[in-house]
Protein backbone atom coordinates (compact mmCIF):
# COMPACT_ATOMS: atom_id res chain seq x y z
CA UNK A 1 0.00 0.00 0.00
CA UNK A 2 3.14 2.31 0.13
CA UNK A 3 2.28 3.05 -3.90
CA UNK A 4 -0.69 5.51 -2.13
CA UNK A 5 0.81 7.27 0.04
CA UNK A 6 1.38 10.87 -1.50
CA UNK A 7 5.31 11.93 -1.56
CA UNK A 8 6.02 14.61 0.32
CA UNK A 9 7.87 17.76 -1.29
CA UNK A 10 11.18 17.80 -1.87
CA UNK A 11 13.36 21.13 -1.86
CA UNK A 12 16.91 20.91 -3.38
CA UNK A 13 19.25 22.98 -1.50
CA UNK A 14 22.33 24.74 -3.45
CA UNK A 15 24.47 28.01 -1.75
CA UNK A 16 24.95 30.94 -4.16
CA UNK A 17 28.11 31.85 -2.38
CA UNK A 18 30.74 29.73 -2.89
CA UNK A 19 32.29 28.27 0.42
CA UNK A 20 35.55 27.23 0.60
CA UNK A 21 36.42 23.89 2.63
CA UNK A 22 35.87 23.86 6.51
CA UNK A 23 38.90 21.63 7.35
CA UNK A 24 41.58 23.32 5.02
CA UNK A 25 40.07 26.06 3.22
CA UNK A 26 39.89 24.72 -0.56
CA UNK A 27 37.77 24.43 -3.19
CA UNK A 28 34.77 21.51 -2.80
CA UNK A 29 33.49 19.06 -5.67
CA UNK A 30 29.99 18.20 -5.86
CA UNK A 31 30.22 13.95 -5.67
CA UNK A 32 26.34 13.46 -5.24
CA UNK A 33 23.87 14.37 -2.94
CA UNK A 34 21.38 12.97 -0.21
CA UNK A 35 17.88 13.61 1.64
CA UNK A 36 17.56 14.94 4.97
CA UNK A 37 14.26 15.35 6.63
CA UNK A 38 13.20 17.89 10.05
CA UNK A 39 10.41 19.03 11.19
CA UNK A 40 8.87 22.73 11.08
CA UNK A 41 6.78 24.74 13.73
CA UNK A 42 4.11 23.39 12.39
CA UNK A 43 4.93 19.63 13.34
CA UNK A 44 5.14 18.72 9.22
CA UNK A 45 8.40 17.15 7.55
CA UNK A 46 10.09 18.73 4.90
CA UNK A 47 12.41 17.26 3.30
CA UNK A 48 15.73 18.74 1.74
CA UNK A 49 18.21 17.51 -0.56
CA UNK A 50 21.58 18.20 0.08
CA UNK A 51 24.51 18.36 -2.07
CA UNK A 52 27.59 16.16 -1.18
CA UNK A 53 30.69 17.99 -1.32
CA UNK A 54 34.75 16.29 -1.20
CA UNK A 55 37.35 18.77 -0.30
CA UNK A 56 39.99 18.20 -3.17
CA UNK A 57 42.74 18.75 -1.00
CA UNK A 58 41.85 16.28 1.85
CA UNK A 59 39.14 14.12 0.50
CA UNK A 60 36.58 15.07 3.20
CA UNK A 61 32.85 15.02 2.84
CA UNK A 62 31.04 18.06 3.69
CA UNK A 63 27.26 18.82 3.21
CA UNK A 64 25.55 21.90 2.59
CA UNK A 65 23.30 23.16 5.22
CA UNK A 66 21.00 25.92 5.54
CA UNK A 67 20.60 28.85 7.85
CA UNK A 68 17.38 27.14 8.66
CA UNK A 69 18.59 23.72 9.88
CA UNK A 70 20.96 22.56 13.04
CA UNK A 71 23.51 19.83 12.58
CA UNK A 72 22.31 16.67 14.11
CA UNK A 73 18.98 18.32 15.16
CA UNK A 74 15.58 16.86 14.04
CA UNK A 75 13.98 20.14 13.98
CA UNK A 76 14.26 23.23 12.24
CA UNK A 77 16.71 25.94 14.18
CA UNK A 78 13.50 28.41 14.45
CA UNK A 79 11.76 25.98 16.20
CA UNK A 80 14.20 25.37 18.67
CA UNK A 81 14.94 28.99 18.82
CA UNK A 82 11.41 29.59 20.02
CA UNK A 83 11.13 26.59 23.01
CA UNK A 84 14.64 27.94 23.96
CA UNK A 85 13.90 31.56 24.46
CA UNK A 86 10.16 30.99 25.81
CA UNK A 87 10.74 27.32 27.29
CA UNK A 88 7.24 28.30 29.65
CA UNK A 89 5.02 29.28 26.93
CA UNK A 90 6.42 27.85 23.77
CA UNK A 91 3.71 26.91 20.88
CA UNK A 92 6.27 24.36 19.55
CA UNK A 93 4.65 21.38 19.32
CA UNK A 94 7.14 19.06 20.90
CA UNK A 95 7.23 17.14 24.54
CA UNK A 96 7.98 18.46 27.43
CA UNK A 97 11.41 16.39 27.61
CA UNK A 98 12.44 17.47 24.18
CA UNK A 99 11.93 21.11 25.51
CA UNK A 100 14.01 20.74 28.92
CA UNK A 101 16.89 18.94 26.63
CA UNK A 102 16.92 21.99 23.54
CA UNK A 103 17.51 23.96 26.99
CA UNK A 104 19.98 22.03 28.72
CA UNK A 105 21.56 21.99 25.22
CA UNK A 106 21.70 25.78 24.64
CA UNK A 107 22.94 26.32 28.36
CA UNK A 108 25.35 23.42 28.32
CA UNK A 109 27.37 24.64 24.91
CA UNK A 110 26.87 28.38 25.50
CA UNK A 111 30.42 28.85 26.86
CA UNK A 112 31.89 26.79 23.75
CA UNK A 113 29.89 28.86 21.20
CA UNK A 114 31.01 31.88 22.61
CA UNK A 115 34.78 30.68 22.53
CA UNK A 116 34.47 29.60 19.29
CA UNK A 117 32.81 32.92 17.95
CA UNK A 118 35.76 34.52 19.53
CA UNK A 119 37.65 32.61 18.04
CA UNK A 120 37.01 32.96 14.71
CA UNK A 121 36.44 36.63 15.20
CA UNK A 122 40.13 37.19 16.34
CA UNK A 123 41.32 34.81 13.09
CA UNK A 124 39.62 37.63 11.16
CA UNK A 125 41.26 40.59 12.58
CA UNK A 126 37.87 42.08 14.61
CA UNK A 127 38.08 42.43 18.32
CA UNK A 128 35.50 40.04 19.85
CA UNK A 129 32.79 40.71 21.89
CA UNK A 130 33.13 39.11 25.21
CA UNK A 131 30.20 39.00 27.48
CA UNK A 132 30.56 39.41 31.09
CA UNK A 133 31.65 35.87 32.37
CA UNK A 134 29.39 36.58 35.54
CA UNK A 135 27.61 33.31 36.60
CA UNK A 136 24.14 34.95 37.14
CA UNK A 137 23.83 35.73 33.58
CA UNK A 138 22.09 33.07 31.61
CA UNK A 139 23.38 31.72 28.59
CA UNK A 140 20.72 33.25 25.79
CA UNK A 141 21.82 36.53 27.69
CA UNK A 142 25.23 36.23 27.06
CA UNK A 143 25.27 34.66 23.62
CA UNK A 144 22.56 37.52 22.83
CA UNK A 145 25.57 39.97 23.81
CA UNK A 146 27.54 38.47 20.99
CA UNK A 147 24.87 37.45 18.11
CA UNK A 148 22.37 39.76 18.86
CA UNK A 149 18.92 38.67 20.47
CA UNK A 150 16.72 39.06 17.24
CA UNK A 151 14.99 36.44 15.54
CA UNK A 152 17.66 33.79 13.96
CA UNK A 153 19.95 34.39 16.36
CA UNK A 154 20.91 30.75 16.65
CA UNK A 155 21.14 30.64 12.72
CA UNK A 156 23.96 33.08 13.53
CA UNK A 157 25.42 31.15 16.08
CA UNK A 158 25.90 27.95 14.22
CA UNK A 159 26.49 29.00 10.66
CA UNK A 160 30.19 30.41 11.59
CA UNK A 161 31.26 27.57 14.03
CA UNK A 162 30.13 25.16 11.31
CA UNK A 163 31.95 26.57 8.48
CA UNK A 164 34.61 26.93 10.74
CA UNK A 165 34.77 22.99 11.24
CA UNK A 166 34.36 23.63 14.98
CA UNK A 167 30.29 22.32 15.61
CA UNK A 168 30.81 19.11 18.02
CA UNK A 169 28.32 16.62 17.63
CA UNK A 170 25.95 16.22 20.69
CA UNK A 171 25.98 12.82 22.93
CA UNK A 172 23.64 10.04 21.28
CA UNK A 173 19.80 9.98 22.74
CA UNK A 174 21.13 6.26 23.17
CA UNK A 175 24.41 6.29 25.63
CA UNK A 176 22.67 6.63 28.89
CA UNK A 177 25.05 8.68 31.21
CA UNK A 178 25.89 5.42 33.29
CA UNK A 179 27.26 4.10 29.80
CA UNK A 180 28.53 6.96 29.00
CA UNK A 181 30.95 7.34 32.30
CA UNK A 182 31.94 3.37 31.82
CA UNK A 183 33.58 4.37 28.36
CA UNK A 184 35.31 7.10 29.92
CA UNK A 185 37.11 5.36 32.85
CA UNK A 186 37.86 2.41 29.59
CA UNK A 187 39.81 5.30 27.97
Amino acid sequence: MSWLRTPSPEFSVRSAESVPSPCCGERLKVIGSRLRCYINNASESVKLKFRRLRCIQCDRIHHELPDLLVPYKRYDAESIEKAVMNLATTDVPVDESTLHRWNSWVHTLAPYWLGCLASIARRYGQDPVIPSSKDSQPALHRIGQVVGNAIHWLARVVRPITNMNLWIHTRSAFLSEHSSDKLMEES
